[in-house]
């Protein structure tokens, strides 16, 4: 009778002394050396090249689920700020670079705020811009 620790049933026991798992598939052999069974695996220098990308094609980024990831949605919001989802750079004028990590920041776009390049409502407390008519010349 058979039947001690690693046996497979026909009284063989596998390298190592553990049992093989039931679903495992055969380890492939290394690059560029013959396989056992004579076929011969390509070396690394006879896969072909990936695809080079067209410097005009968008770049996304792609999700850890191997997914395009969305276009970030931006939305004009009438006499106020953009909505940006986030998280953004914002890089300012001067060269400085503000972050958020939030899921969606308003940027300011009249200059107004005190927490520039964020929106802290101050256009609506300052009231909205006024064009310049003739009647406003004096």
């Amino acid at each position: 009778m058979t039947g001690g620790p690693g046996d497979d049933g026909e009284g063989r026991t596998p390298r190592g002394g553990a049992p093989e798992a039931p679903h495992a598939a055969p380890a492939a052999p290394a690059a560029g050396r013959p396989d056992p069974l004579g076929e011969s695996t390509p070396d690394a220098a006879d896969a072909p090249a990936p695809a080079p990308v067209a410097p005009s094609s968008p770049v996304r980024e792609a999700s850890s689920s191997g997914r395009e990831a969305p276009p970030t949605r931006v939305v004009v919001v009438p006499e106020g700020p953009l909505l940006v989802d986030g998280p953004v750079e914002v890089e300012l004028d001067d060269g400085r670079v503000a972050y958020s990590d939030r899921p969606q920041v308003a940027l300011c776009v009249c200059r107004r705020s005190r927490s520039y390049p964020w929106c802290d409502t101050s256009h609506r407390r300052r009231g909205p811009h006024r064009r310049a008519t003739p009647t406003d010349t004096d």
